[in-house]
């Protein structure tokens, strides 16, 4: 069986009055692969679809990031770093990296730090579990411990305020 010009176009002209919406036909080495999906002329060989996919992925990429830039995402980290005149004595400890925070060093622990404990650079504040691996977290400053904003088992975004203290 060979397949000519005419022939294709009659295959096509089928699958676009038939109920479905693809068609395989594979005979003597010649592979024919059709897909229904909306185009102008209602069905294209595959290879044809995926070069046409393929030409208009980049563009619709375009506008998905353009829309997931101005997202709040940028807008919660402002209100987490403005402080009101109150609290303008106040340092915050900040996330080093992304992850998910823990307050003690197992469940079920007493936490490292509470609200009116003394740090001091060296202590640590909490754990950030990355990918199974567990990173300490050190306060990297001294004072008291007046805010603990992230919450056990929360997943922190990099430079998020996980607590806030008064400096000694």
């Amino acid at each position: 069986m060979s397949l000519n010009y005419e022939d294709v176009q009659r295959i096509i002209q089928l699958l676009n009055t038939s109920h479905f919406d693809e068609l395989h036909l594979e005979a003597d080495g010649i592979k024919l692969d059709l897909k229904r999906h909306g185009f102008a002329n209602g069905a294209l060989p595959a290879g044809a679809a995926g070069q046409e996919s393929a030409a208009l992925s980049p563009p619709a990429a375009k506008p998905d990031r353009q829309d997931d830039a101005p997202t709040s995402k940028p807008a919660q980290h402002p209100p987490a770093s403005n402080t009101t005149l109150s609290d303008a004595a106040l340092l915050e400890i900040r996330a080093p990296m992304l992850g998910a925070f823990y307050c003690s060093p197992k469940p079920g622990a007493a936490p490292f730090v509470s609200i009116g404990s003394k740090v001091s650079s060296h202590t640590i504040i909490g754990i950030i579990e990355v990918m199974k691996l567990m990173n300490s977290v050190a306060a990297d400053i001294s004072g008291e411990v007046v805010e603990i904003l992230a919450k056990d088992g929360d997943l922190v975004e990099y430079d998020q305020v996980l607590l806030r203290v008064r400096p000694a």
